[in-house]
């Protein structure tokens, strides 16, 4: 079954088919040949060829080498009657004339040497076809001479060879070029089919995969079909498997980040109660460190359940026209006492004039809180913050600055990323972007619109 619909079997078939027509045609060829002959080269009534003629006569010479003269004559008068338009004559071994048939030809009574030779300039390779014979091929017993007009001669059978062989060569060809005709067609729907393949392969569908397509036939190329569809089917369920796992994720996190708050806050009210018992300096710094490590895993859950939700695109966006230089400068002012309780010199250069974006202003603050918080806690080393906003014409630039490690470097506060996870989600969602530039001397954060989101 698999060998019947393979396009190997079927090219090797019409290679087979030429292969065995060629020969079997050639009998067709020669019918054809034989109808479109001209009437005057078929059957009993085609005219004599020129080599015919020659032949005829000479051997009509050589048999009257030894005959008398009345049987010459009654064996010309013969040849006249059987080839109707032939002229002809008679010259005996003295040079004259003695029989010619018609009788009206004008020849000259007695043939000298000039005579022979004019004759004989004058019929080479003209009309009337002229043909010369000695009797008994010798020159004593004189000779016969044989005219006719070329317009009674038929080809000869050279030119009638030569025409047959042009019309085969010709049928020949057609053969041939039907069968090229035939693997061009054969390779063309191939081809046809193969970019039809690959088109559906390099287009995706709605959900980033690419569409079935239907296999017509059960050759290679129809397998091939089916295995992509047999892909594309694999690629879907695990598609569908990935969702399902990725509703799971969320759900587990936000059930995770619930939970995890009730004991936080249950933590949170005992390390209050004992910072009001009295303690020796050890154990306030214990409480100290408590209360550290609960605002670190209290924001930890809420970045999670922001995560979540941004994810799953639950997390409520409602974007405004919005004076980033009062948003920024009101930030700022939120978390200049975290950076000079942590003894950071904190500079902020923002304009007079107010620059206007469109946005969530809740998103974009929670960004600023995500990004100071981060330089709080990896780049205390640098002791340095900065927070710019720059302008050139309609474009504007909110720049953060530090001088820690890098983000290359090692930080003894260094987390998950989620935080950085969640700033890059919600500017993205606000069709702005972040452009970073980190070393060993600090780190640059420079927020602008993205000309290619929007």
């Amino acid at each position: 079954m698999r060998l019947r619909h393979s396009l190997l079997s079927k090219y090797v078939l019409i290679i087979l088919l030429a292969i065995v027509i060629l020969p079997l045609s050639m009998p067709v060829v020669w019918m054809i040949v034989a109808i479109a002959m001209p009437p005057g080269d078929r059957g009993a009534d085609s005219k004599p060829s020129s080599s015919q003629l020659e032949q005829a006569w000479q051997e009509e010479a050589k048999r009257l080498a030894v005959a008398s003269g009345d049987q010459i004559e009654q064996a010309l008068t013969a040849f006249h009657a059987k080839y109707g338009d032939v002229s002809l004559f008679w010259v005996n071994a003295s040079g004259s004339t003695v029989f010619r048939l018609p009788d009206h030809q004008q020849l000259p009574p007695i043939w000298t040497s000039t005579e022979v030779v004019r004759f004989m300039k004058s019929s080479y390779g003209g009309d009337p076809f002229t043909v010369v014979a000695f009797l008994g091929e010798s020159e004593d017993n004189g000779f016969i001479v044989m005219q006719m007009p070329r317009a009674s001669i038929g080809p000869a059978s050279e030119q009638r060879g030569l025409r047959y062989t042009y019309f085969i060569l010709v049928l020949t060809f057609l053969i041939v070029g039907l069968f090229v005709f035939i693997s061009y067609i054969f390779f063309y729907k191939i081809r046809k089919r193969l970019l039809r393949l690959q088109q559906a392969m390099t287009t995706p569908g709605e959900n980033g995969i690419p569409a079935p397509i239907r296999a017509l036939n059960e050759d290679e190329v129809g397998r091939l079909e089916l295995a992509f569809n047999a892909m594309i089917g694999q690629l879907q369920e695990g598609r569908l498997r990935e969702a399902e796992e990725e509703g799971l994720r969320r759900q587990l996190i936000a059930s995770l980040s619930h939970d995890l708050r009730t004991p936080l806050t249950t933590i949170r009210g005992h390390a209050f109660s004992l910072r009001q018992q009295a303690l020796d300096d050890k154990g306030r710094e214990s409480i100290d460190l408590i209360d550290q490590k609960i605002e670190y895993l209290a924001a930890l859950i809420d970045n999670l359940l922001s995560y979540t939700l941004l994810t799953s695109g639950k997390y409520p966006y409602r974007p405004v026209q919005t004076d980033i230089v009062r948003l920024v400068r009101a930030c700022c002012a939120h978390w200049y006492p975290a950076f000079e309780k942590e003894g950071f010199t904190a500079e902020f250069d923002l304009p007079q004039h107010p620059v206007y974006w469109t946005l969530d202003p809740q998103w974009f603050e929670r960004v600023l809180d995500n990004y100071f918080q981060n330089m709080l806690r990896h780049a205390s080393a640098g002791k340095y913050a900065a927070v710019r906003i720059e302008t050139s014409g309609s474009d504007a630039a909110v720049l953060i600055q530090d001088r820690g490690p890098g983000m290359g470097g090692t930080s003894p506060g260094a987390g998950a990323g989620i935080g950085l996870s969640i700033a890059g989600l919600m500017l993205k969602e606000m069709k702005l972007k972040s452009v970073v530039e980190s070393d060993s001397t600090g780190t640059c954060i420079r927020i602008v619109p993205d000309q290619t989101n929007r």
